[in-house]
């Protein structure tokens, strides 16, 4: 090897050394300022020139030479547009073209009436021949193939995700389970002759199960063949402003106070700090008049858009049909030996590799608990059969119950439900369509339609066909290709181009697609005036429609979910408290949930509990408990300290030797492993113990000695020393140590609810706040359950009880509070810092109930609360009292009027509703009648403030 010149290279750009520089800062968690940092010595560590490195290298010419030569040998060539798909073995006698047609009728004789129906063998002929056409037949037999392992290793499969399911074949390989002629689904939405790239199907399974496919896939092509793909987060235009005030040795609030005059993010995204300035005259006053603002932004444009950290995709998979090294670099995983791709997905989807989305969905694991619960008790249960025209399950979203059903769980989904009112099918679909940044404007148009039919318009008369059936309301990208086809003349394929070139804004597309259009409406009849019309007026639908297919099938299991919800509330909420055991903040929502729906919660029992939340077994239930039938039973494996191992041994003892009599009996019937005095002491305060009569207090002051005897006794008879009457089963009883006596007295309910909450994470027996809800629910605006929906900045007000009090320092000796603030469905962190906490030192206190006006610090992944504001709560109930609403008389029209209407509506209740309607002059007070009476829980107050302003309440 001859003398070869090369540079050290960490950076592209000279200009670039500094943003490096600050990077490492932000690795290392140093300032710039700090002289013992981790830094490099030059600022040379960038890609040089060819001119750069021969001066560099002068006295070395020929080194640069040989450099050449070696880079003029390399050669490396990527293969784009090509395919790589993992090869199929099919039966001899068969091409993949062949057997997949054999296939798919196969499945279509289970799917269909026999004979088959003429429309679906012309629906079926046609797909197939659009498949081989393009050259798929491969890929729908692996993806088919991969469903049928699942379903028969017991996998639950998901119904369909994204524009897959409005392929009839897909539905007859049992890929999907919607029927796309039924559902009116297009298949040129996901496949059509006009678009070439490789399709994709993707897949959900029960979140436990997701390593079991990608184990099967790689067994089945190799585990060469078979990787994970890595995914990169880059620095946003916030994070890298804060970062970059740190790391400059800024104060924090400088660093917050600039985040925050960041424009708002559009569908989520924040925006580059090169728009914000245009659109942010704060910003860019900052930037142009503080030296110390423009220094941290300029900074932080260097940061921007740099890589951060690698990950690995949540759910997508690449499958090859070479050895992946061959296509594409990969990694190993030092934790568990993962292989992962170093190229993100679109790169691997560009080299013609197979990329697949195996997606663990929690709610299908909920659903498979639930239906494992039903046939515990009797009950086999199709979901596939279960009517979609449920009065129980509509009345259930009616009332905005829909907690724990598949996208109906947000606050702002609740408020439809009850506004919408649906009654049908095809409602749950077109809400998942619709509530999302842009197309929610819609939304009054599409309730004001059902509720009223004849307040519903069509853009024009030949779009009543195709939006009748959504109050004419443009909501799903389906309806725009239809009207393509039908008044312009377009072909499927050729419509859904044009769609998503309207949609993406693909300016050349259109204008070229604009004449074609004009003359195709000609030649149906519609003038030149009309034509363009139409053409103006839909291209903001196409921007925002959304896929029918998709829509439909999680629709299927939202419909799956409320069902079970409603006719199975027991089985089905302990399915989804067991899937959120391990959830601190969505666990205590659930609970709320249940004692919403008077179900009760039990605590852990060693004699009923299983690992799992179960429901609570029949028989007859102890003094003060409910009937078994509207009981769950918590898990042990949710007791701090007791681990998986310890449950299982407790319910092989119970199992092989009978239920537990008292706690004695307890300790000696199971294996000494689970005599663990701290795991005992744990089951104890978690109150595991209680249903066999001994207190809790009692137990815990015995334990450790009685557990001391009986592992000495475990351990003599395991080395062999029985005593002399080992044999004789009553006299070693008379010959056994005397047992300790259990006290009687029980700790105060403050302190066994304490030791309750340490062991379980929350409350379970009892909780401090029950008999105060309604007193809550009108001090507040919103429930601690939902911050998470909170824009970062947003203003709420909370209530709740105080836990977990640390009090700090500020850097200048000044005292402030860090909370645990505690609502029946919630928790969050709440800083009370040295302003408020000096102005309400004597709320704050352990256990205190009260109500805090704060700020929500959503920057991390649990949102914050910082307190504005601290009050006592008004404990006076709130039921016998009216609500009463605050009007200004000028802006009572009809509009508001009938939201109010609306709102009351779908609070039925008891409690009075009055109207303090505020004149020029003089105020007047309108109570309303009878029909208006109201139930004050359940979002009520919230909705309220939300719809007319946080001020809209007299309390």
């Amino acid at each position: 090897m001859p003398l070869l010149a090369t540079n050290d290279l960490h950076y592209t750009q000279k200009a670039d050394a500094v943003p490096h520089e600050v990077l490492l800062c932000i690795q290392t968690g140093a300032t710039l300022a700090d002289p013992k940092r981790f830094k490099f010595e030059t600022e040379e560590f960038y890609l040089k020139s060819p001119s750069e490195m021969r001066a560099l290298f002068a006295d070395y010419p020929d080194a640069c030479d040989n450099t050449l030569q070696i880079a003029e040998r390399c050669e490396v060539g990527l293969n784009f547009g090509g395919s790589h798909l993992p090869r199929f073995e099919v039966p001899d006698g068969h091409t993949l073209e062949s057997w997949l047609r054999e296939e798919t009728f196969r499945g279509a004789a289970g799917r269909y009436p026999d004979p088959l129906p003429a429309e679906v063998r012309q629906r079926l002929d046609y797909e197939l021949s659009v498949i081989s056409d393009l050259g798929f037949p491969g890929y729908f037999l692996i993806v088919a193939d991969l469903c049928r392992y699942a379903r028969e290793q017991g996998i639950r499969v998901g119904p369909g995700r994204g524009s897959a399911a409005g392929s009839c074949v897909s539905y007859c390989l049992r890929i999907t389970d919607l029927d796309p002629l039924a559902y009116g689904l297009m298949f040129e939405r996901f496949l059509n002759p006009g678009r070439r790239e490789m399709p994709d199907i993707d897949m959900d399974f029960d979140e436990r199960r997701r390593g079991d496919m990608i184990r099967y896939a790689t067994e089945k092509y190799g585990d060469d063949h078979v990787a994970q793909i890595v995914t990169f987060s880059t620095i946003k235009a916030k994070q890298a402003i804060r970062d970059s005030a740190r790391v400059l040795g800024f104060p924090y609030k400088l660093g917050d106070d600039l985040a925050k005059m960041m424009p708002p993010p559009v569908l989520g995204k924040e925006r580059p700090l090169g728009e914000a300035y245009d659109l942010s005259a704060e910003l860019r006053l900052a930037h142009d008049n503080d030296p110390d603002a423009r220094r941290v932004l300029d900074t932080a444009k260097g940061l921007e858009g740099l890589r951060r950290q690698w990950g690995v995709h949540a759910a997508a998979v690449v499958i090859s049909r070479d050895p992946l090294i061959e296509t594409v670099p990969v990694m190993k995983r030092e934790a568990d030996g993962a292989i992962i791709t170093q190229y993100e997905m679109n790169a691997v989807a560009k080299l013609g590799l197979l990329k697949m989305d195996f997606l663990g969905l929690r709610n299908l694991t909920v659903l498979d608990d639930t239906l494992s619960h039903l046939r515990a008790r009797g009950v086999d249960l199709d979901l596939a059969s279960i009517p979609q025209d449920d009065a129980l399950t509509f009345e259930m979203l009616q009332a905005g119950d829909s907690d724990g059903v598949f996208q109906m769980e947000s606050e702002g989904m609740r408020r439809l439900l009850r506004q919408l009112r649906p009654d049908r099918f095809e409602d749950i679909v077109a809400l998942i369509a619709l509530y999302r940044p842009g197309p929610m404007e819609q939304i009054p148009r599409y309730i004001e339609g059902k509720h009223d039919p004849s307040k519903v318009t069509y853009l024009h008369p030949l779009l009543e066909q195709i939006t009748a059936d959504t109050y004419g309301v443009m909501v799903y990208q389906e309806q725009i290709i239809t009207l393509l086809q039908r008044v312009a003349g377009y072909s499927a394929g050729e419509a859904d181009t044009v769609r998503k070139a309207i949609g993406k804004k693909i300016e050349a597309l259109m204008r070229k697609e604009e004449p074609r259009f004009l003359a195709g409406c000609q030649a149906q009849g519609l003038t030149a005036e009309q034509a363009r019309t139409l053409w103006r007026l839909i291209q903001p639908f196409a921007g925002y429609s959304f896929n029918r297919a998709h829509a439909a099938g999680y629709g299927l299991v939202t419909w799956q979910t409320a069902y079970l919800k409603a006719h199975y509330p027991v089985e089905y909420m302990a399915a989804l408290l067991t899937s959120v055991k391990d959830d601190k903040d969505a666990r205590p929502k659930y609970l709320g949930s249940c004692r919403h729906m008077s179900l009760v919660v039990l605590p852990p029992d060693v004699n009923d509990s299983d690992a799992d939340f179960t429901p609570a077994g029949a028989g007859t239930p102890e003094a003060g408990e409910p009937p078994p039938e509207r009981a769950i039973r918590y898990g042990l494996s949710a007791i701090r300290n007791v681990g998986e191992q310890v449950v299982q041994a407790i319910i092989a003892a119970r199992r092989d030797k009978g239920r537990f009599t008292d706690f004695f009996d307890f300790c000696d019937k199971v294996d000494a492993g689970v005599l663990n005095k701290r795991v005992v002491e744990s089951l104890i305060k978690a109150g595991a113990f209680d249903s066999l009569g001994q207190t809790r207090k009692g137990l815990l002051d015995i334990h450790e000695h009685h557990i001391d005897d009986v592992l000495a006794r475990k351990r003599a008879e395991a080395l062999g020393q029985f005593s002399l009457f080992s044999g004789l089963a009553d006299a070693a009883e008379a010959v056994s140590q005397p047992r300790p006596t259990i006290g009687v007295e029980e700790w105060d309910k403050t302190t066994r609810l304490a030791f309750e909450k340490e062991m379980l994470g929350q409350y379970v027996s009892d909780h401090p706040l029950l008999g105060l809800e309604r007193a809550l629910a009108a001090s507040r605006d919103t429930s601690l359950s939902v911050l998470a929906e909170r824009a970062d900045g947003a203003v709420v007000t909370v209530a709740g009880i105080l836990a977990r009090l640390v009090k700090k320092f500020t850097r200048k000796g000044e005292p402030y509070v860090v909370a645990d603030l505690e609502d029946l469905d919630g928790t969050a962190e709440c800083f009370f810092f040295p302003q408020v906490y000096k102005e309400n030192l004597g709320l704050l206190a352990p256990d205190a109930v009260v109500v805090v006006k704060a700020r929500v610090d959503a920057r991390d992944e649990s949102p914050k609360l910082i307190a504005i504001d601290v009050k006592p709560p008004n404990l006076a109930d709130p039921g016998s009292e009216p609500v009463i609403l605050k009007l200004e008389a000028r802006s009572c029209d009809d509009d508001k009027v009938s939201r109010i209407k609306r709102i009351l509506g779908s609070h039925r209740g008891k409690t009075p509703v009055h109207l303090q309607i505020r004149g020029a002059s003089s105020t007047m007070v309108v109570r309303l009648g009878e029909q208006f009476r109201v139930d004050p829980r359940n979002g009520l107050y919230a909705e309220l403030k939300a719809e007319f302003g946080p001020d809209a309440l007299l309390t």
